[in-house]
């Protein structure tokens, strides 16, 4: 069966993600960096008071809701958390009335249901890559969270 959005490499949008809070909890800042047909776009933010798994989130959330039409898109993140969620958990999530498998209402259970909301329109692959082990876009994107959130305190 031909997918809708069978295209040609140059169609991806390559997109990597990053977030961090220090501490954590704490000030947090997160960053998305995406690329099309050689082109960049870098979003950042930050906010006083959040967690490194908020921020990882809000990176992902940001950078598909900056796409403007649908798109097959790469997604970089470090953030198992973030890649597992969206890849293994969220359907158990959705069959539970948003509820973990303790029966406890899912953490950041916001910021899922906007990147699920935000991801609808496009095909996506989530790729997960060590952090701090020489993915060149990786790193960029964690020096600009890292400046999103310092930047706070200016």
């Amino acid at each position: 069966m031909a997918s809708d959005f069978d295209t040609t490499a140059a169609d991806v949008v390559e997109v990597w993600t990053d977030g961090g809070c220090k501490p954590n909890p704490g000030p947090g800042g997160w960053a998305a960096i995406l690329r099309y047909k050689g082109r960049e776009r870098e979003l950042t933010g930050a906010e006083p008071e959040t967690t490194n798994n908020r921020m990882e989130l809000t990176a992902a959330a940001a950078a598909l809701e900056a796409l403007t039409r649908p798109c097959r898109v790469v997604l970089h993140t470090d953030s198992e958390y973030l890649r597992n969620g969206i890849t293994r958990w969220h359907q158990g999530w959705v069959r539970r009335n948003w509820r973990n498998a303790a029966g406890d209402p899912v953490a950041n259970m916001d910021l899922w249901r906007r990147i699920l909301d935000a991801a609808k329109a496009h095909e996506i692959e989530w790729k997960w890559v060590r952090g701090h082990a020489g993915d060149a876009m990786n790193e960029r994107a964690d020096v600009l969270a890292t400046a999103a959130r310092e930047a706070l305190g200016r």
